[in-house]
């Protein structure tokens, strides 16, 4: 089933994001992780994709088929344009369908040192538009309540005008980058609004786990740190079990606020901890 046709039949979707494990060990032991998210019971699990030349694209698609297969999950399978040509994601499109899976997270990707980037699309919605036009395929994006930190000037005019270009292009929905100030995304969602952009937004929530990974996520993406939870951080990060604990408390107040304010649903970022998605579930089993 296609996650657009989820958002019509749900007021509020509950969904997970996993990556490939990197080491071949940890693929076979995948399952313990879906075994456990897939007894929360969320609307679809999204799997991350590795840059050009990863050997984690094809764990990708076979994670993903597991997702499918197994669970009788929806899988969403992240789908990076800048370092492919057109004639490569074609391929990677005829195994996805091959398989069934009819949903993906239209990406520009990280730009890498090592890995050349191709000329065929400069930006997510270059490849959004060229697969709307060959494929029947659900197509969500991104979107960054902060702003991406690649937009010129952190300008939220360009970043909003960019947004309505990957939509009209044929994004069916769009999926948040993390964020840990909700009213950076109720603004966004009003700046949506204003220029027209009426798909399914659906807000990203990383909980806080370690001090360590945390910052390096607010590193790369360029979140905002709120004054309390940077205390919270300080205050526990020698003590790893009640950082734990309080991330959560901190993630699942969030998500309480955001249900309240009617969002179209809850997209986890587990980092593969299906203990955190249980803790957070319970949290909120009630409001979903």
């Amino acid at each position: 089933m296609k996650i657009s046709e989820i958002h019509k039949k749900k007021k509020q979707v509950l969904s997970f994001e996993i990556f490939p494990p990197k080491k071949e060990e940890d693929l076979v032991n995948i399952g313990d992780t879906l075994d456990m998210l897939s007894e929360l019971r969320p609307d679809f699990i999204s799997v991350t994709f590795g840059a050009g030349g990863s050997s984690n694209n094809n764990k990708t698609i076979e994670i993903a088929k597991r997702i499918k297969n197994e669970y009788k999950i929806e899988p969403v399978v992240h789908l990076t344009c800048i370092h492919y040509s057109k004639n490569e994601i074609d391929e990677f499109v005829k195994v996805l369908e091959a398989e069934g899976i009819e949903n993906i997270l239209a990406l520009r990707g990280d730009e890498r040192p090592d890995v050349p980037a191709k000329n065929d699309f400069a930006h997510a919605s270059d490849m959004i538009s060229y697969l709307k036009k060959k494929t029947g395929l659900c197509i969500a994006g991104a979107c960054y309540p902060e702003v991406h930190p690649a937009t010129p000037g952190r300008s939220r005019v360009t970043e909003i005008h960019n947004l309505k270009t990957k939509v009209d292009a044929g994004a069916d929905l769009l999926l948040s980058q993390l964020f840990f100030d909700n009213n950076n995304y109720y603004r966004m969602l009003e700046e949506c609004a204003i220029a027209g952009i009426n798909v399914p937004i659906t807000p990203g929530i990383m909980p806080v786990t370690t001090a360590a990974s945390i910052n390096r996520m607010v590193n790369i993406c360029g979140a905002v740190m709120p004054p309390n939870l940077d205390r919270v951080i300080k205050r526990y990060e020698d003590n790893p079990e009640g950082l734990f604990d309080a991330g959560m408390a901190y993630a699942i107040n969030q998500i309480i606020d955001l249900l309240a304010n009617d969002v179209d649903g809850i997209h986890l970022y587990t980092m593969n901890r299906p203990e955190v998605a249980r803790r957070i579930c319970e949290g909120v089993r009630n409001l979903l």
